[in-house]
């Protein structure tokens, strides 16, 4: 099915310029936290160095893959900030579209703001050196990068996986530049292979110039000869035997025809899914939507998790909520990828689209301002997000508690206030020597004011005292580290009361 994204995301380029309680999102797990070292995959699950089960639950962030040749939004923020804030919301991987432009000496990063200190140590660097510095502090604050080979060049979207003036040397050979860059690196967990083969792409049909599936196999195992403990992620097609769905979500041939590595455990396969923001299919016009779209999720890629043939990403999916076919969508989505606190890590992966707030027809997590939150959207991920992983130290990181002396500060800001009800944002910031593993923050209101609804964080209110703790993912905090979380609540017109923090 003919989708327009390629023009939403070409647009980009040139850009220089129903609410979820929150629920609890990590069951018991071992006392090492999860995700350690490089990763393997062992039937539908992706285990880390030591063999627990991980969830990858993070974000997009796109612009290496447009003309500015670097992550957008660096015109308005630090990109330290916006990790922070990325950490701070339970996001645990980053998936970094890039095209193969970012490897010519010709192009460099545009669009970066060095004003008031921002981004100071991004000066004079080129594409590949702006990534080297996104992968380490990220590395610091314990979350994992996806390297997502988007397009050939920053032109726009290709069918297959090399074009007249990228070929597929170029692209084997920049695959392999990346693995060997950061093979001493395990925050890079993997590479996606490239993104979105669509029509005339095949899979399983034995054309070396348009099976995916065994381009695939090539370029994969072309990484593995650099650094053999990279995941491989490998997207679907459009159409296979006649039945079309979006572009790279149809992985209805991997079955029968799977993905043969020289390295054992090491495919994921990986599906987009939107909604009617993006584009118009059948489904959405069914009589029984959304109770039938379970049924399709099964058919194009559930049934390789389900089935227990291979880990399944939803590299993917992502809407402007406008809708009320888009946020039934959304809900019968979330709900199919499993929640945490039921299923655990034995659950599919995802990434967001998108962090960015300039994705024409998705929106993002952040609003136009690339600060404030969309607490709609971000509540509806809450029950699939998991915890984060370990941190290398310096800037975040997901290490376990504090000892003697744990002490933590709060910052209480309304940030709207419309009469007959208000949103506010809680900042918490280890103020000790030591990562802390748990807070609690404390308040008394002055009026009549009651907690509407909470998003990464649980409370209780018992008149006018309140009462939040962290949510699973966002409890441990490193020596100087700051997560937040915000609520709603009525009646407005509280201002702000006096916080308490204590740690754990």
């Amino acid at each position: 099915m003919f989708r327009l994204r390629t023009l939403r995301k070409a647009l980009c380029a040139a850009a220089a310029t129903l609410l979820l309680p929150f629920a609890a999102v990590h069951p018991a797990h071992a006392a090492a936290a999860p995700g350690a070292g490089y990763w393997h995959t062992s039937g539908r699950q992706i285990l880390d160095a030591a063999g627990q089960p991980v969830r990858i639950a993070g974000i997009n962030w796109f612009g290496f893959e447009t003309a500015n040749y670097v992550v957008h939004g660096l015109w308005s923020r630090d990109y330290k900030s916006m990790i922070d804030q990325m950490r701070s919301l339970g996001y645990n991987t980053i998936r970094l579209p890039y095209s193969d432009d970012i490897f010519k000496s010709t192009n460099v990063p545009t669009g970066i703001d060095f004003s008031s200190g921002k981004n100071a140590d991004l000066q004079g660097l080129n594409s590949l050196q702006v990534m080297d510095r996104i992968v380490a502090y990220a590395g610091q604050d314990g979350l994992k990068v996806i390297l997502d080979r988007h397009r050939p060049d920053a032109g726009g979207q290709s069918a297959l996986w090399y074009t007249a003036s990228v070929p597929e040397s170029t692209w084997i050979a920049d695959l392999k530049a990346l693995a060997g860059r950061y093979a001493a690196d395990p925050t890079v967990i993997g590479i996606d292979l490239h993104n979105e083969p669509h029509d005339p792409a095949c899979w399983g049909c034995g054309d070396t110039t348009v099976d995916w599936r065994l381009a695939a196999q090539r370029a994969g195992n072309a990484v593995l000869s650099v650094n053999p403990d990279l995941l491989v992620f490998v997207e679907g097609v459009q159409t296979v035997n006649g039945v079309s769905g979006w572009w790279g979500g149809n992985l209805m041939g991997a079955g029968p025809y799977p993905v043969q590595l020289s390295v054992p455990g090491r495919v994921v396969y990986s599906a987009h899914e939107y909604a009617t923001s993006v584009a118009q299919q059948p489904w959405f016009g069914d009589p029984s939507f959304p109770a039938n779209m379970p049924g399709i999720w099964d058919k194009y890629w559930g049934y390789l998790f389900k089935q227990n043939i291979a880990p399944v990403w939803v590299g993917e999916f992502g809407t402007t909520l406008a809708s009320t076919v888009d946020q039934k969508w959304l809900t019968a989505l979330v709900n199919y990828l499993r929640p945490t606190a039921t299923y655990g890590a034995d659950s599919f992966q995802w990434t967001f689209w998108s962090w960015n707030p300039n994705s024409g027809d998705t929106g993002g997590i952040l609003k136009d301002d690339w600060q404030t939150v969309d607490t709609v959207k971000d509540g509806y991920l809450a029950s699939i997000k998991a915890p984060l992983f370990p941190g290398t130290g310096g800037g975040g990181g997901g290490g376990g508690g504090g000892g003697t002396g744990a002490s933590c500060a709060a910052s209480y800001t309304v940030s709207s206030d419309w009469g007959s009800g208000f949103n506010a944002d809680v900042t918490v910031t280890n103020t000790g020597t030591a990562a802390i593993g748990s807070w609690k923050v404390t308040w008394t209101w002055s009026g009549s004011q009651q907690v509407t609804n909470m998003w990464n964080a649980s409370y209780t209110q018992s008149g006018q005292k309140v009462a939040a703790v962290n949510a699973a993912h966002n409890g441990s905090v490193p020596a100087g580290g700051s997560v937040s979380f915000g609520f709603g609540g009525a009646p407005g017109g509280s201002g702000a009361p006096s916080v308490t923090c204590s740690a754990g």
